[in-house]
């Protein structure tokens, strides 16, 4: 018994966190109660042509909860989408349509669908529940002057994921994600995505994201703007009902 403990700990000493206990100290990261943004998402495809999305965001419980109402361009204004994550069941996606006045439940069949003609997914827009991937640790490697984490992330069989693994890059200082490649079924790459992040009161949170599919030839840049966090978002205000009531701010 006491060689096996020795031999753990020389592990650990010699080789460091495992690729789980680094996803479970990212999991465990201090986030706002809540927050609120104005969002920009440019979307542009392979002959150069852009097209621009203006939102509103309101989420708490670190995103698990999450409404966005679209205000530009003119024919997505009122478009609104409400997310719901859960521990134990499928999370709850809804998006409301105002020109064919109907609520469109997102199943999870289709979280491998495009969110808005994006590049991000519904399931790119959904945490990672440690529990239903497995990770591994890789070689640490320098990105942009930041020294970072290497984590090979497989998801479970059970999730029925649209893909078959991810590769993300960790800031080892802040534990935030600097890049990530996801790749298809196929195991063939699929998009890479890049993020930048701020410092408010004693958090990182998310100021832009890039994406791009690399199949497709197809990019997605969002930006927040008008940061709040910790503001007293009420929990109530996470309702289908809502998803039809643009906020005044």
């Amino acid at each position: 018994m006491k060689k096996i403990i020795y031999s753990t700990l020389l592990f650990t000493f010699l080789f460091g966190q495992t690729g789980l206990e680094i996803a479970k100290m990212i999991d465990e990261k201090k986030s706002p109660v809540d927050m609120f943004n104005k969002t920009e998402m440019i979307l542009k495809n392979k002959k150069g042509k852009t097209r621009t999305n203006a939102m509103i965001s309101k989420s708490i419980d670190g995103n698990k909860k999450q409404l966005i109402w679209f205000l530009e361009p003119k024919d997505d204004k009122g478009v609104a989408f409400l997310k719901i994550e859960h521990d134990t069941k499928d999370d709850e996606m809804r998006m409301w349509l105002p020109a064919f006045k109907k609520v469109r439940r997102i199943s999870s069949k289709k979280k491998g669908d495009s969110f808005m003609g994006s590049d991000l997914s519904y399931e790119d827009l959904s945490s990672r529940n440690l529990d239903e991937n497995e990770y591994l640790r890789l070689a640490d490697k320098t990105i942009d002057g930041k020294e970072c984490f290497v984590i090979q992330i497989t998801p479970n069989k059970s999730l029925k994921s649209s893909y078959s693994k991810h590769m993300s890059w960790i800031e080892k200082s802040t534990l935030n994600a600097v890049k990530e490649e996801s790749f298809d079924k196929r195991g063939k790459l699929k998009k890479k995505k890049e993020f930048s992040f701020m410092q408010m009161k004693e958090y990182y949170v998310m100021k832009r994201i890039f994406v791009e599919d690399v199949q497709k030839q197809h990019s997605t840049e969002v930006i927040f703007s008008e940061i709040k966090v910790d503001s007293g978002i009420n929990n109530k205000i996470f309702q289908e009902k809502n998803l039809k009531r643009l906020p005044r701010d």
